[in-house]
């Protein structure tokens, strides 16, 4: 009897040993067909982005950066720390942090890769300070892995949803922590996510701690495979946002720069997106019959959209002129802002503020840094990308919902001045009521630092 337990119990590991081994082999395979398609994907693409951005808009690519030509020779002997972001609003929320971790910890060698130019262009800005700036590489095993043997950083630090498979992989492997920040997770990265829940459950199991944004962002983590232990909501770094202080002086200085007169009201469309410029400005047109001293500035989300912007204000009879086109003879009805990082101070000049990606479905754009201005913040139904914010603003009344071009019209002819006048005074207010997660995520990653390197 007793033999046959043993046997019993032999069996019964073999069985357990096979499973893993089957599991073990499922990961592998999914690995592989993962990196098979995104090599496809690279193939495709590559001639794509060589003409889009060598030939017609002569910047580089970056390729030789992205395989890790480039690598210093050896790493600094000190603790060092590798964060990635993926483009210019990840590098915006991460600035704060980046600096007081420099600020805490001068010792420490801060790397810092980017996935997109115009984010690398940002950080040479924003974050001069940091050790090393790169690009972040393919995600390949064999490249990836060239990087960390590199850098050695002893924690690695990854930023809303980024979930590399292979970048995380190697991690795992070649560091000692791995820990995301600011993360969210949207109704649509959810549900496609849910589709390959076995394979996002390995893929977040290299993950060491999550840092969320909101209580909803915890639950849709968990749902695909997020460990509940490790996940802890912490709030958005992007209401950490720390911009030029603009006295009314500065203010007035910058309209006459951009030549608005003084007594002109203007309105800021940040971020527009393809299909909700002509609803603008068409509203800003006909609010135009109605009075004559409005300024509109709009800023298309991509750059390189501003030409066709400029062609739908002619079409509409608007007198438009690009940002990079201004002089101080130059007489507008719409502005054109055609250059990067530039949105953020433009708000200061504004007497109300649109959030564009919201009209259409794209999920809206940042509403934050006007409100750190006390503007007046507008935005269409499709806020989903900051459905919190955009919640905790309509609920104080620093915000208001636009759905079409009756409401912009509205908007434009500036018949509530001191409505809005109280709801900037709000969304300072309610920015303020939101901002904490970076001394959070600092103690967390000060935390993992010392539990690692013990």
């Amino acid at each position: 009897m007793v033999f046959k337990d043993i046997r019993k119990s032999n069996k019964n590991k073999h069985l357990i040993l096979d499973y893993q081994k089957e599991i073990l082999y499922i990961f592998f395979a999914m690995y592989l067909i993962y990196s098979f398609f995104l090599l496809a994907a690279l193939c495709f693409y590559f001639p794509v982005y060589l003409v889009k951005l060598k030939i017609l808009k002569n910047e580089p690519l970056h390729f030789s950066d992205r395989i890790g030509s480039n690598l210093p020779l050896k790493k600094r002997e000190q603790k060092s720390i590798w964060i990635h972001a993926v483009s210019v609003g990840e590098v915006m929320s991460l600035q704060n942090l980046v600096r007081r971790i420099k600020e805490t910890h001068p010792n420490w060698t801060v790397y810092f890769s980017t996935l997109t130019n115009s984010g690398f262009e940002v950080a040479q800005k924003k974050l001069s300070f940091v050790d090393e700036l790169f690009f972040v590489p393919f995600d390949f095993r064999v490249i990836v892995k060239r990087f960390f043997k590199t850098f050695q950083p002893n924690l690695f630090v990854l930023t809303e949803s980024e979930f590399w498979p292979n970048l995380i992989r190697e991690a795992q492997t070649h560091t000692q922590g791995v820990l995301l920040v600011n993360g969210r997770m949207s109704s649509h990265s959810h549900k496609r996510y849910k589709w390959v829940k076995i394979f996002m459950k390995k893929i977040l199991f290299g993950i060491d701690r999550f840092l969320v944004q909101t209580q909803e962002d915890e639950q849709r983590l968990e749902e695909i495979g997020g460990c509940s232990s490790r996940v802890q909501v912490v709030g958005n770094l992007k209401a950490e946002i720390k911009l030029a202080e603009m006295t009314k002086q500065d203010v007035i200085s910058l309209k006459q720069n951009l030549n608005i007169p003084p007594s002109f009201k203007a309105v800021v469309a940040g971020s527009t997106r393809n299909g909700e410029e002509r609803i603008l400005l068409s509203a800003f047109a006909k609010a135009m019959r109605k009075r004559n001293d409005i300024k509109l500035i709009i800023a298309p989300r991509h750059i390189e959209r501003s030409g066709e912007v400029v062609d739908c204000c002619d079409e509409l009879g608007l007198k438009a002129v690009k940002k990079t086109c201004l002089s101080p003879e130059v007489q507008w009805e719409v502005l054109v802002l055609d250059t990067i990082g530039e949105l953020a101070l433009i708000y200061a000049v504004a007497d109300c503020v649109f959030i564009g990606g919201s009209l259409v479905p794209w999920g809206g754009q940042n509403l934050l840094e006007p409100a750190f201005y006390s503007k007046p913040v507008f935005f269409g139904p499709y806020m989903d990308n900051f459905a919190f914010f955009a919640g905790e603003f309509l609920k104080a009344g620093a915000a208001e919902i636009v759905r079409n071009e009756k409401d912009l019209r509205r908007l434009f002819c500036f018949t509530e001045d001191k409505k809005m006048e109280d709801m900037g005074k709000k969304a300072k207010q309610t920015l303020n009521s939101l901002q904490g997660a970076t001394q959070k995520t600092l103690r967390a990653i000060e935390d993992m630092m010392s539990e690692k390197l013990e």
